[in-house]
């Protein structure tokens, strides 16, 4: 009977532990930190729809308020031709957004006007590699240079989902983020059942159903003519969900990911999520 009872105490109190752990599993803290979208929009149309769906989130109570910043052009050493997406960052995003594609070191320099007060007074920032590193690695220079104390794996964090997205990343821009950040692989955003959301659905056709905001209506039309734009066209990537009108906003995982909510599992959840 007493090692039954023993037996008993350790399995409650292994998921008292556990609990505790997993509540102590803080990551964006929206008091003080500041969350990047890094977009390289090269060139696949997916990044598109992830913009569209990032500004459905901040549509949200729960993440209006969020420090956020994207940056479109963000791309590696991958071939072929660039998705311009500036009208839909501007209806979407406002001023919240830099152009790397048409000026690399001013976008840089932007950026860091973001960044630099937010670790000035003790916050950190979240990136989301929505595409290649490259961008990230410059930028972590330039905060090196400004901060090098707090280069550490405690005030930069970035998040990729896509072992295609590190493949097309300059080998050196991806080794000096991984040795300069907290660098957090992610399961893909493509697929379901993974621990993350899977974000591609080629059956989703429905989007106008669930969203009636008449700002979002008009960043998810534009989102869309845009994606049917340039889909496939001039030898860009072919995205077959969104070729056959379905979504794919794959890149949006990590963001999930950096917000908490990755126990979403798929688009039917995200909009049930932020549209409650």
């Amino acid at each position: 009977m007493a090692l039954i009872i023993k037996a008993l105490i350790f399995y409650f109190f292994s998921i008292f532990l556990t609990d505790q752990v997993h509540a102590q599993v803080i990551r964006f803290d929206i008091t003080k930190d500041l969350l990047l979208v890094h977009f390289d929009c090269k060139t696949d149309v997916d990044d598109v729809q992830s913009m569209a769906a990032f500004a459905t989130l901040l549509s949200s109570s729960d993440y209006k308020n969020i420090n956020y910043h994207a940056v479109t052009g963000t791309y590696g050493v991958q071939k072929g031709l660039y998705v311009p997406p500036n009208a839909l960052l501007e209806l979407a995003f406002e001023n919240h957004w830099t152009d790397a594609h048409n000026n690399f070191v001013t976008a840089v320099n932007e950026v860091m006007a973001k960044v630099k007060p937010v670790l000035e007074v003790g916050g950190e920032i979240w990136i989301a590699d929505a595409g290649q590193s490259d961008f990230t690695a410059r930028l972590i220079q330039a905060v090196a240079l400004k901060f090098p104390e707090l280069i550490t794996t405690d005030h930069i964090h970035v998040v990729q989902h896509s072992d295609w997205n590190e493949s097309v990343t300059a080998k050196s821009a991806l080794q000096f983020v991984k040795k300069h950040s907290d660098y957090n692989k992610i399961a893909d955003g493509n697929s379901l059942n993974n621990g993350t959301p899977g974000f591609k659905d080629i059956a989703f056709t429905h989007w106008d159903t669930v969203i009636f905001d008449s700002n979002l209506v008009d960043i998810w039309q534009l989102a869309i003519g845009l994606c049917n734009q340039y889909n496939g066209k001039k030898g860009r990537y072919l995205n077959d969900a969104i070729a056959k009108g379905g979504l794919d906003f794959s890149d949006l995982s990590e963001v999930c990911w950096i917000l908490g909510l990755e126990d979403i599992i798929d688009i039917n959840g995200f909009f049930s999520t932020v549209l409650e």
